[in-house]
């Protein structure tokens, strides 16, 4: 009796999982038809459900929201997280991951906009900053990798990589919000530009008496 009970459980829990899925990725559709004013209402008929029975999985408005949060999370990371790991050039590996994440909320922008607006939801906000700190965590990584290479203190590499992830994000930020008043492609130079001209200048500073070479 003890396995069945257990079974039933197990079978009842993968359904609730699988049934909470379907109802975010119902939101998500309900969000790029509706817009980012969507409510609940309009959620419920996306999914061909009603009220009551969204408010089963999710137990208010602010934790369905979460969960979108949630998803598009890792949809940037996803994203993101190849860019960072193919590029082998420093230039290079700026581009591609400024390319990458604008590229992201540049082909969803309902939903970007919408978890902007979310912002004052404690789920949407942790969803966005556990996606930031994914992404520095790997180019951190990476520009360490890079510093040591080269005989240098890899020390500054987290702090450069968390510095430039929320310069991306608050420029792209900036962007979707006035209409994406460049290409994607100008601003991913203009940002890498920038970017670049301060790790470029770590190679001079290798050579400077009690620089960064000197640091390790």
């Amino acid at each position: 009796m003890q396995q069945t009970t257990d079974g039933r459980k197990t079978r009842w829990a993968a359904h609730r999982s699988q049934r909470r899925v379907e109802l975010i990725a119902a939101a998500i559709h309900a969000i790029l038809q509706y817009g980012p004013e969507v409510d609940m209402e309009q959620v419920a008929r996306v999914a061909g459900v009603t009220k009551p029975v969204l408010y089963r999985y999710f137990a208010d408005k602010s934790q369905l929201w979460g969960a979108v949060g949630e998803h598009v999370a890792q949809i940037v990371v996803e994203a993101v997280g190849p860019a960072i790991s193919r590029v082998r050039e420093e230039r290079a590996l700026i581009a591609a991951t400024i390319d990458a994440y604008l590229g992201t909320i540049e082909a969803q922008p309902q939903l970007y906009r919408f978890l902007m607006q979310q912002q004052g939801i404690p789920g949407v906000q942790h969803s966005i900053a556990g996606s930031a700190q994914t992404v520095a965590a790997g180019l951190a990584r990476v520009i360490g990798d890079r510093l040591r290479a080269m005989g240098l203190d890899a020390g500054p590499a987290e702090p450069w990589a968390v510095g430039m992830v929320g310069m991306v994000q608050a420029v792209g930020d900036w962007w979707m919000r006035h209409g994406q008043p460049m290409s994607r492609e100008a601003l991913t130079e203009y940002l890498t530009t920038l970017l670049w001209q301060g790790i470029a200048g770590v190679r001079a500073a290798a050579d400077v008496p009690g620089g960064l070479a000197a640091r390790i």
